[in-house]
């Protein structure tokens, strides 16, 4: 069982957009993981202390802060909202040819060191990776102009992938998933079922693995989360098929197994996942780092893990079964963690005021 960090407050932004959406990667496989999570579900929950920030959302999926504004993206309205101290939502704008559909429309938000903002979105040409402009001060922003800086991604209405993040290297990283096609993640020719790298205004930077490619991992199902620990590291979580969900440990050029393995196989010239779950105790989406911990928001498993970075073998869930789904997290300004359900979508159990972002103090 891994400790408990202590939180002076919340701690990040846990957002949980939208499940897989497939019937591969909802399905249960077989028990057994590799986790240490055993403490009683009661004993966890209650000592939680969780409140509503915000309440009404409509398939949210993603959440990004800019100068101090968090900003909310929505799969299937194709809108991007602004949310006040006061846990007011705002419209800022609409992203333009959002194209949605399954898993497909708009995904994940980030924003780089200059408070600029990216969109990944499903087009009707594939899956497509976008800068946007942002006029206004925040209680007033309005949505402008986009500049398309990769564009015809495979997409499919399953596996579209859609996490975006920058690195500490100042890099864009973008998780794609396979599309419905699990050969192209061995592919190198192919950017399906890889964890891209570029700049940010959209080009290969010189230290990629592969020369003139964007691919920085190859060998992935459908990665959901991406996060760097402070030294670096690089954590991804990603939906498996019928086996194993995975939380997986990613290095420049190497190859971490789908669809030849799923989860811990010990095969030589592949990359191991940290830990392996369930898919029916996982689904894990968005992850973030706070403190030393690893913080996965889980779909199916309804719970947010924690794993400490020191020892990923670990790990303690929270919330299990309170919110229902959760699809991602992400650090708060004042060093909280909030979260975001998703059950809205069709698969789970909405309660009144679903979807919404809660904050949650995780103690010590």
């Amino acid at each position: 069982m891994s400790r408990r960090i202590p939180l002076t407050g919340i701690v990040g932004l846990v957002v949980v957009a939208l499940a897989t959406g497939c019937t591969a990667d909802s399905s249960a496989g077989p028990g057994g993981t590799t986790d240490a999570t055993s403490e009683s579900d009661a004993g966890v929950n209650a000592a939680v202390g969780a409140q509503d920030i915000a309440t009404g959302l409509a398939l949210p999926w993603s959440m990004a802060f800019r100068d101090g504004t968090l900003l909310i993206s929505e799969r299937d309205t194709a809108r991007i909202f602004e949310l006040d101290d006061a846990g007011n939502r705002r419209e800022v704008g609409t992203v333009e040819g959002v194209r949605p559909g399954g898993e497909g429309g708009l995904l994940g938000l980030a924003v780089d060191d200059q408070d600029r903002l990216y969109a990944y979105s499903t087009g009707t040409d594939g899956n497509r990776i976008q800068r946007l402009t942002l006029d206004g001060a925040p209680g007033s922003l309005v949505l402008g102009d986009a500049e398309t800086l990769v564009d015809e991604l495979p997409s499919n209405s399953i596996h579209n992938g859609g996490r975006i993040a920058f690195g500490p290297d100042g890099m864009l990283y973008a998780g794609v998933g396979d599309a419905g096609d699990p050969g192209r993640a061995q592919d190198l020719d192919s950017l399906a079922g890889k964890i891209l790298r570029m700049t940010p205004d959209g080009e290969v930077p010189a230290d990629n693995p592969y020369p003139g490619s964007l691919v920085f991992s190859h060998g992935h199902r459908n990665v959901q989360g991406l996060a760097w620990a402070a030294d670096g590291t690089l954590f991804a979580s990603e939906f498996g098929q019928n086996t194993w969900d995975e939380l997986n440990v990613i290095e420049a050029g190497r190859n971490y197994g789908w669809p030849v393995v799923e989860g811990i196989a010990g095969e030589e010239g592949f990359v191991d996942p940290v830990q392996q779950w369930s898919p029916s105790e996982a689904s894990p989406s968005g992850i973030t780092v706070v403190d030393g911990t690893v913080f996965i928001a889980n779909l199916r498993g309804e719970r947010l893990r924690a794993v400490p970075v020191g020892d990923p073998t670990a790990g303690t869930d929270y919330l299990v079964g309170e919110y229902g789904r959760l699809r991602a997290v992400i650090e708060a300004p004042d060093g909280r963690l909030w979260v975001l359900t998703n059950n809205t979508s069709g698969r789970g159990e909405p309660q009144p005021g679903d979807d919404r972002i809660v904050s949650i103090e995780v103690p010590a």
